[in-house]
């Protein structure tokens, strides 16, 4: 037996029905409707929009990345070019300060916890991760990462490469191979993250860079815990614009 639904808008309840008509084989049933089915269908008004906001978010997500990408690529490109004769001179003026090799590599962790060689200038002794386990008590960082203002594994083209930021330009390499980009939350080092809270890994939710909010708004002046603020606060509003602006 089928039959004719007639919904109307009134006060009457759901439960009010009245069956019409004399052809029981098709009758016409009359329902009132309620607040509620209104209500429902505004939901799925709602729902809707919200299923199109997030669509159109993804769709800037993945431009945002596909621009970034093509930045770096770009950026990291024209810098190696452009700083070759430094990055030949630094290698020269650490091969004659100290022996040991001109470029020290390092594991770190990248984004979604993914672990990679890290490549920078040698601004230290040789023996430097010996010697860091007699200085931690000398940290003068609160949190996991580790740093001193006067560090005395730092040899004297260290100190020059340090405070110029050519110890990182090797860094460039990893960007190319997409370890890295120019620029997001510094790669810590998997040690620090076995000690992070569940909120720091949200840094690790972005490629690490080169550079980033923290190093433009105060670098050795902040404490762990404002860097992770600025980080967090990049990733969630990162843009090419703002790269651009960080660089």
């Amino acid at each position: 037996m089928s039959a004719t639904i007639r919904i109307r808008r009134g006060p009457a309840p759901l439960t009010t029905r009245r069956t019409t008509g004399e052809d029981q084989a098709n009758r016409i049933l009359d329902i009132y409707g309620s607040p509620q089915r209104t209500g429902l269908e505004a939901t799925r008004t709602l729902l809707r929009r919200q299923q199109l906001a997030l669509l159109w978010w993804c769709v800037q997500m993945h431009i945002t990345r596909r621009g970034k990408r093509v930045l770096d690529l770009v950026l990291a490109s024209i810098v190696l070019v452009l700083t070759a004769p430094i990055l030949v001179a630094t290698a020269i003026a650490i091969k004659l300060e100290s022996p040991g090799a001109v470029i020290f590599k390092q594991t770190r962790v990248g984004k979604w916890g993914k672990c990679f060689t890290l490549y920078k200038f040698r601004s230290m002794c040789l023996d430097a991760e010996r010697l860091k386990k007699k200085l931690l008590a000398q940290n003068q960082v609160a949190g996991p990462m580790f740093k001193m203002e006067h560090d005395p594994r730092v040899t004297r083209v260290g100190h020059i490469i340090r405070k110029l930021s050519i110890d990182e330009l090797p860094q460039l390499v990893n960007v190319l191979k997409g370890d890295m980009s120019m620029v997001g939350p510094r790669p810590p080092l998997p040690s620090e993250v076995s000690e992070y809270q569940m909120e720091y890994l949200r840094r690790l939710n972005a490629r690490p860079g080169i550079t980033g909010l923290p190093q433009v708004s105060g670098r050795s002046n902040l404490d762990f815990e404002q860097w992770v603020k600025l980080d967090l606060e990049y990733i969630a509003k990162q843009s090419i614009q703002q790269d651009l602006w960080v660089v």
